[in-house]
Order: C-alpha cells, then sequence, then structure tokens
C-alpha cells in the first residue's frame, strides 16, 4: 500500500477510480434515494416478445411488421457479407491480420469437424456448423455495442395498454372519459417521460431522467399532461440483440435439426435412418426405445431454443440493471462477460449441431456405435 501511495501515477489511478465509483454510486439509482441521481436514467421497459419498430406489409398469410429483433439479424448478415466480400478481394497468399485471422477460424473448426465426424463426413457439415456459430457470434456481438436497447420510438399509453390487454382504454388527452386503472394491473405501471421533438421520431433514454417517471394512474389523473414538450410512454428500441428473440433462437435450432436429419436419410437411406425411430426388429422394446428416441429430438430443439435465448436474453437484462444501479462504470466487468458468454454460447451450439449431425449418420447396427 506505501508503494502505490508513494508511487503518483498509482496514486492519480487510485484517485481517479475512486472518484469514477463515488461518482457512479451517488449518479445512479442508488445514489437517486439520497437525493443524487444526476446521472439515473429510466429502467427500460423489459418484455420477452421482440417490440415493433415499424408497421410492415400485408400479404396472403397475413400482416408482418417490422421488430427490433429482425433489423439485427438483417445487420448482422450485412456485417458477415460485408467481411466476406472484403477478405474474397484481398485474398493473398501472405495473409494480413483479418485473413489470417479467420484462417485459423476456419482452419481450427474444420479440425474439430474431422475429428468428431470423420475426414469423410466433415466438409459435409462443416459449411453449416461453421456458419451458425460466426452468425451467432456477431449476432450476441452486436447486443452490447451503444444504441443497442437505449435509442428508439416512443410507445404511447394506448399502445402499452394494448399490450396490457386494456383494449377499453382512452387517452385522457384524446378523450374525456377515462378507463379507471387504479384497481387493475395496468395502474401500476411505470411511463417514462421524454422531451417530444415532433421533427425527429427518435427517443433516448436521457440521464437524470428518473424522477421524471409517473404510473399510468397518475398519468390519468393528470389527464395525459406530462408537461410542455414532453411525452410520456415507453422506449421500443430500434436495435435489440436478434438471440434474445425466442423466434430467432427457434428458428436456428429448427435449421439445425432438420439438416441433421436430411444428413442422416442421405447417408444412411430413408429406411436406415427411420429405422432409428421406428422399428419393429427388437419386439415391443424395441418400439417403445424408437419413441423415446423420437421424444428425444423433439427435445433438443427445445433444448437448443432456450439455451441460447436464455443466456443472451439474461445478458441483456443484467447489462439494463447495472446501467441503471451504476452508470459509467458498474456496466464495464460485465460487458466482457457477455462478450464470453456470447462466444461461449456460439460454441456450444455449433458443436452440438455437428455431434447430432455425427451421431446421426451412424447407423445402430454400426459395431462402433454406442
Amino acid at each position: 500500500m506505501s508503494k502505490i501511495l508513494g508511487n503518483p501515477r498509482s496514486l492519480a489511478i487510485l484517485i481517479i477510480c475512486a472518484a469514477g465509483l463515488a461518482i457512479s454510486i451517488l449518479g445512479g439509482a442508488l445514489g437517486n434515494t439520497l437525493g443524487f441521481g444526476f446521472f439515473s436514467s429510466s429502467l427500460p421497459a423489459i418484455q420477452l416478445p421482440a417490440e415493433k419498430v415499424a408497421d410492415g406489409f400485408s400479404t396472403p398469410i397475413g400482416k408482418w411488421n417490422l421488430m427490433n429483433t429482425m433489423v439485427t439479424t438483417w445487420l448482422a448478415m450485412l456485417v458477415l457479407t460485408l467481411i466476406s466480400i472484403k477478405i474474397r478481394r484481398n485474398l493473398k497468399d501472405v495473409p494480413g491480420r483479418l485473413q489470417a485471422l479467420f484462417e485459423v477460424i476456419i482452419e481450427f473448426f474444420l479440425t474439430l469437424c474431422e475429428q468428431i465426424a470423420g475426414k469423410e463426413k466433415a466438409r459435409r457439415f462443416f459449411p453449416l456448423v461453421f456458419t451458425i456459430f460466426i452468425f451467432i457470434v456477431v449476432a450476441n456481438w452486436m447486443g452490447i455495442l451503444p444504441g443497442f436497447g437505449t435509442v428508439g420510438r416512443i410507445a404511447g399509453p394506448e399502445e402499452i395498454a394494448h399490450h396490457h390487454d386494456a383494449y377499453d382504454y382512452h387517452d385522457p388527452a384524446l378523450a374525456t372519459t377515462t378507463h379507471d386503472s387504479h384497481d387493475s394491473h395496468l395502474g401500476a405501471v411505470k411511463l417514462h417521460v421524454f422531451r417530444d421533438y415532433k421533427s425527429i421520431p427518435v427517443a433516448a433514454l436521457s440521464p437524470g431522467s428518473l424522477e421524471e417517471e409517473l404510473t399510468f394512474s397518475q398519468y390519468e389523473e393528470n389527464n395525459g399532461n406530462v408537461g410542455e414538450g414532453k411525452r410520456a410512454g415507453h422506449l421500443v428500441p430500434f436495435l435489440r440483440s436478434a438471440n434474445t428473440d425466442l423466434n430467432m433462437s427457434l428458428a436456428i435450432a429448427l435449421i439445425a435439426m432438420v439438416m441433421v436429419h436430411f444428413w442422416g436419410f442421405s447417408i444412411l437411406g430413408f429406411f436406415g435412418h427411420a429405422g432409428k425411430f421406428i422399428t419393429f426388429k427388437s419386439g415391443p422394446m424395441g418400439f417403445f426405445v424408437g419413441i423415446l428416441e423420437l421424444i428425444s429430438e423433439l427435445g433438443r430443439v427445445i433444448s437448443f431454443t432456450f439455451r441460447l435465448f436464455g443466456n443472451i436474453f439474461a445478458g441483456e437484462v443484467l447489462l439494463m440493471a447495472m446501467a441503471f444501479l451504476l452508470p459509467l462504470i458498474g456496466i464495464i466487468p460485465f460487458l466482457g462477460l457477455e462478450l464470453f458468454v456470447g462466444l461461449i454460447q456460439a460454441f456450444v451450439f455449433a458443436m452440438l449441431t455437428l455431434v447430432f449431425a455425427s451421431m446421426a449418420s451412424i447407423s445402430h447396427d454400426d459395431g462402433d456405435h454406442h
């Protein structure tokens, strides 16, 4: 300790860290209870389904709206496409940094596929396995970029009431009769107050806005008046991590399992692969075991889906909570944690796909299969 205090540089770093911690505590939601909270902003509304960014278009099979996770998915695809084009156009015998990085990653996965599935099947499984890995990594890591979850449009009270199934609600600013929400769960829902820039349809959670929160009941009691140039509602972010949408993780899981069984049928033949699930060779017991195998395949889809969705969604909620409690520095350690979790979840998803594909391509009659 004496060495640190005796070194001016170490002492300055210590003082800066201590000052940053103090400012973070006093400026966040914890400091707000003591009368400070100068950095504290409202905790974003958290919901499981993806939020609608804009109305979409009607099709013969229904209406398609533009969701924030859909926008992020397209951006992840665009990033991967641009990286691919850049590497392809600059291929060299002596690779640059970007080319060398991807060569190492691809060689690692190709070697892994050969070790698990064998050289014969490795190149058949590799494209899907690597695509799943690289897409999930990019989509997960994009979720920690600035602007994700903090910039978007404002969902007004009517839209919020609709989400809470209060279809008979009338905005007091637009109607003389109001719906009494004091005895319902809707009345306790908190609304955030935003600056209403009519010329710019974009909103953000501004620092120091925690004190401007109000409940739905208070909003109705004030007849929708929250101040000049202000508007109450919830922030609907334009960008949200793609894998926090259950539909996205389910789609990837379905693609993976459909391809697993496609490879099973193409390598073993129809009866060779189907015989793992429907067989009468071993009597009633063999038939029952086959049914259990079929149920386990459905379980794999569910496991795939909720493992990825649960970890990424929980990470996003954790980042929101830490930014709410300790702005500035509280979120920093967890950003590194989310980078690690995003990488691990992508690797686990890709490896399980590879293992299941390898298992599906081996016949139950194969002596090497256990």
